[in-house]
């Protein structure tokens, strides 16, 4: 007989878990305290303020945030070489969020794994997530909101207020809400 999962292992694996569960809680209030360590840094102290990143989400070479930077837990976020976002940037990342090389983001804009259950009874209790995948060399506009479970693929162009609820193919920018193709890029 297999042993039951834990609700840490559930958020992992997309499946409904408990939220408040004690060993979750005590992951996202340390996610918390670094995200007000880092948010708090003073703009010309950049060693430390990257530090602080590095500890909280998994670099995969140059980035830089600038305050406020927010998430659930950042061990689920890994970003890609010269990743840049302006101010205000939001992921929840109760599962896997992965962003890829040379990606730039405008201020503003929310990357949620996160999601509930449409059943009132049911969400009082659980909640889930899906994962994010986004490329390489994708821009993602001023106040754009990327939905979970979706890939974003390379050389993407996300304009300004797009709400992402569909997979977007290599090479295209979108606009509006929900994002639609506007046009293709020939790369």
């Amino acid at each position: 007989m297999s042993e039951a999962l834990t609700e840490k292992q559930k958020m992992l694996a997309g499946l409904p878990y408990i939220g408040w569960d004690p060993e979750i809680l005590k992951e996202r209030k340390h996610a918390k305290d670094l995200c007000h360590r880092f948010n708090q840094c003073h703009p010309n102290h950049y060693k430390k303020r990257n530090g602080l990143l590095a500890e909280l989400v998994n670099l995969k070479g140059r980035a830089h945030i600038e305050p406020n930077f927010w998430v659930d837990y950042g061990y689920n976020i890994t970003l890609g070489n010269n990743f840049y976002a302006n101010h205000n940037l939001t992921i929840l990342d109760v599962c896997e969020v992965t962003i890829g090389e040379n990606v730039f983001c405008g201020p503003n804009v929310t990357i949620t794994g996160a999601t509930h259950p449409l059943d009132p009874i049911e969400r009082r209790d659980t909640e889930s997530g899906e994962p994010i995948h986004i490329g390489t060399d994708v821009w993602i506009g001023a106040g754009a909101i990327i939905l979970p479970g979706l890939t974003v693929g390379n050389g993407v162009t996300i304009g300004a207020g797009s709400i992402v609820t569909k997979n977007i193919p290599d090479n295209v920018v979108v606009v509006g809400n929900p994002a639609r193709i506007v046009k293709k890029v020939l790369r």
